[in-house]
């Protein structure tokens, strides 16, 4: 039986002209071969399974070739192509730096290049992973980089450029090789299928193509493992169900539900897949990955970034005349975001479900009621709410101020009704709140200097706890704004509660004889103040230090809206509703 070769070595390029996807490269190595203008030393950069070490043993062969062609390739029938090809040549040597990064391998490795070649030019030596050298061997091989032998040439390959020194750099001819296309994989695999006597379909070299991420040593590999798998026919059902692939179908379809805001058929599609062993933090990413290639293909422009067949381009256009951009951008941004917190979350299922619930909304109609959703128009909420804490056939006591620009509301009071006589029906108690009681054209104290203005003869409008307790807010909110000194004593005012003792004489309590004098400076403009918005000119505002054993507890303006909210539940609906914030 003959001994069998993985496609990987069997069908290693032996020539430039062999190497896949690196055209550029060869091309240059062939003209210094051709010009005989080499350099001391190269370094061979790029991810994995792309041709570094080939393309430095196919190098170093045409180096050493004794006849080389025309356009630089070793002729392959000389002395010194043979002794590489049997693998017996002395002039071409391959250290792997994984397992002799240490110093006396680098001083063993420089030893052997004073013994110069005995057929052929040059001694080339190729060092694979050198990024894993130590700092040590770096430094060792440093001085003989920089003025090595004119017989010697070094070949440096790495998949991790950034770890060697920039004094290595800056001693090496840096060639960057690049990651296999989808579409290169796959004339490469038809090749190797074709030489093997292999059918194939191309979905099918597609998936394998893809699942390779740029590795042609990958594609390879994978190549040979559906095709034992498939017994010598590959087809797109049987490699995804070897590879563990989740079908492409299954994203197509949950954005064409998504589009039509089908949700049950979503979390459906989604649990039929979770049975069957895929995780869901994949699917994300697959799915995230979909509509980047959807949004990719709405653009001509953009289409070559497609990396698919032209089978899956075709599908991929087809869906982008379906979907609005806006909701492409709308869910990569969601599924984004869920890929972050998808590690951290304690329930991942209901983080995925709740993010395709969410991308299946994105084109839901604004005023469609969908559960888990806010309410777009606070301005239609808000007079839901209304009918709801407003008996019929009773005046709204709500006033709103419906801002185009304004900060966010305060709530200030509850009023409550006067009470009913016997018998009545009970009125509810309704909010009371104004942007423009808190930002008032004034913004500021009444001038004591303005009394007449203030006091009118006639003004004896009577006034309650609540709607005193709201302009006195009102006014410690409009003083820092006039004058930004009284910042200090408003801050203060505002955790200060009066009260109406025998009406209309207000007492104020404050706690210190410090806070008492800052007040009594002020105290004509806050009296005149007073009158002025609650229209009373027989108003007198008494300040008196608390005694610290009295027994009554003065409450903060927090502890009475908290003790508000718990006497009436309307209040603290309301805060939910608009995200109110206590002043």
């Amino acid at each position: 039986m003959e001994e069998y070769i993985v496609s990987a070595r069997k069908y290693r390029p032996m020539t430039f002209d062999s190497v896949v996807g690196q055209l550029a490269l060869t091309t240059t190595l062939k003209n210094a071969v051709k010009s005989g203008k080499l350099a001391h030393a190269y370094l061979f950069c790029g991810p994995r399974g792309v041709g570094k070490t080939t393309c430095a043993r196919i190098f170093a062969k045409a180096i050493n070739c004794l006849t080389p062609t025309a356009d630089g390739e070793a002729c392959g029938q000389c002395e010194s192509c043979q002794a590489f090809n049997e693998q017996r040549s002395y002039n071409i040597f391959e250290l792997d730096a994984a397992s002799n990064n240490s110093v006396e391998h680098i001083k063993t490795l420089m030893e052997q290049t004073r013994i110069p070649p005995q057929v052929g030019k040059y001694k080339v030596f190729i060092i694979d992973e050198v990024h894993m050298l130590s700092t040590q061997a770096f430094n060792a091989f440093l001085k003989t980089l920089e003025e090595p032998p004119q017989h010697v040439i070094f070949i440096l390959a790495t998949t991790e450029k950034h770890k060697i020194l920039p004094t290595i750099l800056s001693r090496c001819q840096i060639y960057d090789f690049e990651r296999m296309t989808v579409q290169g994989t796959i004339d490469h695999l038809k090749y190797v299928a074709d030489k093997e006597g292999i059918q194939y379909e191309d979905e099918a070299l597609a998936v394998i193509a893809e699942k390779a991420d740029g590795g042609m040593r990958d594609a390879l590999s994978i190549f040979d493992q559906a095709a034992s798998f498939c017994q010598g026919n590959i087809t797109y059902q049987k490699v995804i169900q070897d590879l563990n692939v989740l079908d492409a179908e299954n994203y197509f379809s949950i954005i064409d539900l998504a589009v039509e805001n089908k949700v049950s058929d979503i979390m459906l599609l989604l649990n039929s897949i979770i049975n069957k062993g895929f995780d869901g933090g994949l699917l994300i990413q697959g799915l995230a990955k979909h509509v980047r290639n959807v949004l990719m293909a709405k653009d001509a422009a953009t289409l070559p970034l497609l990396e698919v067949s032209q089978q899956q381009r075709e599908r991929f256009q087809q869906q982008a005349q379906k979907c609005d951009t806006r909701f492409l951008y709308q869910a990569l941004r969601l599924m984004n975001q869920c890929d972050i917190n998808y590690r951290q979350s304690a329930n991942k299922r209901l983080l995925v479900e709740l993010t395709l619930i969410e991308i299946a909304q994105i084109t839901q109609p604004d005023d469609t009621p969908v559960a888990g959703r806010r309410p777009k128009r606070l301005k239609t909420l808000f007079k839901q709410l209304l009918q709801q804490s407003q008996p019929k056939n009773t005046a709204p006591q709500v006033a709103v101020a419906e801002p185009v620009v304004a900060p966010r509301p305060v709530v200030t009071s509850v009023k409550q009704q006067p009470t009913a006589p016997q018998g009545a029906p009970r009125l509810k108690r309704t909010i009371t709140f104004s942007w423009n009681n808190l930002l008032h054209k004034d913004n500021g104290l009444q001038s004591a200097d303005n009394q007449q203005d203030a006091d009118q003869p006639n003004e004896q409008k009577p006034f309650t706890n609540q709607e005193l307790q709201l302009e006195w807010l009102s006014m410690c909110n409009r003083m820092p704004i006039k004058n930004q000194q009284l910042l200090g004593i408003a801050t203060r005012m505002k955790n200060l509660c009066p009260c109406i003792t025998e009406f209309p004489a207000v007492e104020l309590q404050v706690e210190n004889t410090l806070v008492k004098e800052q007040i009594e400076q002020i105290h004509g403009k806050i009296l005149t103040t007073l009158k002025h918005y609650l229209h009373n000119s027989d108003i007198t505002l008494t300040v008196n230090v608390v005694e610290h054993d009295a027994p009554v507890r003065i409450l903060s303006r927090r502890e009475q809206f908290e003790l508000m909210e718990k006497e009436n539940p309307s209040v603290g609906r309301l805060r939910e509703a608009f995200d109110l914030e206590l002043a």
